[in-house]
């Protein structure tokens, strides 16, 4: 059943989920319930904010846990720390999972290493199609099989897929669990795949891409996101009217066999749970799961600096990115501050001397966008043809400016922010499956929250500054949509 689009607007969510400081957003989390998208423009989880019938977007949340280290010995290769578990398997699937017994729910997130950077080059959406595929019959039952047993626990369900990886995920009452496990187990390692669906699917894939059209502000930020990053990194998943068409059932049975495979492989669970015998049910269902090593991602050269798409309209659609660095650096938490400064709410500098001061946008924010190597500052800003130069070089000083430092009080404001979602954000297990997740696919473990809180509290002005004096920030890609091209400066210091 195809969903409706609704117009957006492209202005940042008061809580986006799983986005922190600047809507720190990487490996891609459920976003739909087996119906075509309505795209987003927000830059990805890689990729995401929630929406009407969709699951949360699960990008780095902080998490409230406790440090302390004991082990288990469900096997020589679990570990915990206190209510914060890791288990790898033989076949190299990593499960991390967190105990919430205050919850009565449990939510599960199964990220699979077959993300839109490994589609070929000629049918780009293989990936996205491959997903639609796995839902459309696995194991004894048939699609409509799969999705009442679904609603039938009063599941919340959904996947998609990233970059690097596509994800899947579903939430329910805590006692469901061990029902739910095997259904997964069937879709990832036995789908169907039929030919008789595969239409049907790629139609939802083109429902997707030609949503894109209908939604200036995402097009311009896919496209910026295409340009800035080295090709594959920064494709859409969802692929182009040309290419999805072209991609075969063959094509897609190639994909799972190859990408749908336990090295590289994620599983994380947060809320309700009996932890032995979660390992032992993920080893039932997965301990025979098989795969190989996957093949290295070749980087070809990113795309030209500026790019205008030319659109007939009264409005124009401003991007604008600067490279920092990836959430696995060292240096990430002064990086990601300083994003937050920039661009996160009604109190950043872009908000405060773009909209407020000049009145020159309806909607301006930057995000911070990382992917496992690399990282940006994801900018953008509507506005009206007439006053689109003009927003287009605030924005521009804006991002230079942070590199003369920020001041004590933005620091404390965003350490502030940072708090108070810390503990709104321990009442959603499925925000918490996602981190799990997230965490270790960029960081090989998960963090604690004591660990993210002392960091934070000991991030000094000083560092921040520091940082920016190290790595001034200079825009190196723009995109504009709309009825005539700008002028554009991208200064090098």
């Amino acid at each position: 059943m195809a969903q409706a689009a609704s117009r957006f607007t492209p202005s940042p969510p008061a809580d986006a989920g799983g986005f922190w400081l600047c809507k720190l957003t990487f490996v891609l989390t459920p976003v739909r319930k087996h119906q075509p998208k309505t795209q987003d423009p927000r830059p990805k989880t890689q990729d995401f904010v929630p929406r009407p019938g969709r699951l949360p977007s699960n990008g780095l949340l902080l998490r409230l846990l406790d440090d302390k280290e004991r082990i288990t010995h469900c096997r020589p290769r679990s570990a915990v720390k206190e209510n914060l578990y890791t288990h790898t398997l033989e076949n190299g699937l990593v499960l991390v999972a967190e105990a919430m017994p205050w919850l009565d729910s449990v939510a599960c997130s199964f990220r699979v290493p077959g993300g839109c950077q490994y589609d070929p080059p000629q049918r780009l959406g293989t990936a996205e199609l491959t997903c639609e595929m796995v839902f459309r019959g696995a194991g004894r039952r048939d699609s409509q099989g799969l999705i009442h047993f679904l609603d039938g626990l009063g599941a919340q369900y959904g996947e998609s897929v990233a970059t690097a990886g596509t994800h899947f995920g579903v939430a329910l009452l805590a006692q469901s669990l061990p029902e739910v496990l095997p259904l997964y187990a069937d879709v990832l390692r036995r789908p169907w795949l039929p030919e008789d669906k595969l239409d049907q699917a790629r139609e939802v894939v083109l429902q997707e891409v030609r949503a894109v059209e209908d939604e200036p502000a995402h097009k311009v930020l896919q496209e910026l996101r295409r340009l800035h990053y080295p090709e594959p990194l920064g494709r859409p998943s969802h692929g182009t009217l040309e290419s999805v068409p072209q991609v075969t059932l063959e094509d897609v049975r190639q994909f799972h066999a190859r990408y749908y495979q336990p090295q590289g492989a994620i599983f994380g669970v947060a809320g309700r749970f009996d932890w032995p015998q979660l390992v032992q049910r993920i080893e039932e269902h997965f301990g025979s799961w098989q795969g190989e090593p996957l093949p290295p991602v070749e980087l070809h050269p990113a795309g030209e600096p500026y790019r205008h798409i030319e659109q007939p309209s009264q409005q124009t659609h401003v991007a604008v990115a600067f490279p920092t660095v990836p959430y696995r650096h060292e240096d990430y938490f002064p990086a990601a501050v300083a994003a937050s400064v920039l661009g996160r709410g009604m109190s950043s500098r872009l908000f405060t001397q773009v909209r407020e001061r000049r009145g020159l946008c309806y909607a301006v924010w930057a995000s911070y966008h990382t992917l496992r190597d690399q990282a940006a500052v994801l900018c953008y800003a509507g506005t009206t043809a007439d006053r689109a130069q003009q927003t287009l070089d605030v924005m521009t000083q804006e991002i230079h400016r942070l590199a003369e430092g920020v001041t004590a009080e933005e620091l404390q404001r965003v350490k502030a922010q940072v708090k108070s979602r810390l503990v709104m954000q321990q009442e959603s297990s499925s925000s918490r499956a996602g981190t799990l997740v997230g965490d270790y696919y960029h960081l090989g473990r998960v963090r604690s929250l004591q660990e993210v809180q002392q960091r934070m509290d000991r991030l000094t002005l000083d560092e921040v500054n520091h940082y920016l004096a190290q790595h001034p920030p200079r825009v190196t890609t723009v995109v504009t949509l709309g009825p005539s091209p700008l002028e554009v400066d991208l200064g090098v210091s």
